[in-house]
């Protein structure tokens, strides 16, 4: 009788070792996935931030040229300080707060694309070496962007699939900083085609 009292005790230590330790495992992979994502949360502030910086060179650039359209000048600042203000906390990058994030930035990508197109009519000032400078390092900037933003979402998609697979889910769902996160998306209106007319 003594001999298998023991054995059931050394069997329930040694079961309650093995989850503690499994439990202690997937806790520390799900704070490096997070952190992995904390991390280029990071990175796609940093180029975002080196956008808005470039805007009022780009706008100061182009204050210089006479009779050129204020509204636009204007709607691009606007834009920039609405872009600049919405600040995103790391430990809650859910959809929604993603999403939120996306709409803002493209508020400012989209006054940006009116002003250059604007900006087709006035050659003397395209032809300027500050403004031609300007707008390489802008698209240079937005290529950065999109590398930056699909590297989140690799990272997203890593933490996503890890929480979401059974049993780490139930360990996930514990701990409310090991939430699904959001992933950047598609401008929206992207999937239309667009219509092209010669006429």
């Amino acid at each position: 009788m003594k001999k298998g009292f023991l054995i059931s005790i050394y069997t329930i230590v040694a079961l309650i070792f093995l989850i503690f330790f499994w439990i202690t495992e997937t806790y520390n992979q799900l704070v490096q996935l997070n952190e992995n994502i904390k991390t280029q949360w990071s990175q796609v502030e940093n180029v975002y931030q080196r956008r808005a910086d470039l805007v009022p060179n780009l706008v100061n650039t182009v204050k210089g040229s006479a009779n050129f359209e204020k509204n636009t000048l204007n709607q691009v600042i606007e834009s920039r300080a609405k872009a600049t203000s919405i600040k995103i906390n790391p430990n809650n990058l859910n959809q929604n707060q993603i999403s939120k994030f996306q709409r803002t930035q493209e508020g400012l990508n989209n006054s940006i694309s009116r002003l250059l197109l604007i900006v087709e009519n006035y050659p003397h000032l395209r032809s300027t070496q500050n403004f031609s400078e300007l707008q390489n390092q802008l698209e240079g900037t937005e290529n950065r962007i999109n590398v930056e933003r699909n590297r989140f979402n690799d990272q997203v998609n890593n933490f996503n699939t890890y929480r979401n697979k059974f049993p780490k889910i139930i360990i996930s769902n514990l701990f409310s900083k090991f939430k699904e996160k959001g992933y950047f998306r598609s401008k929206i209106g992207s999937e239309k085609v667009p219509i092209v007319d010669f006429q």
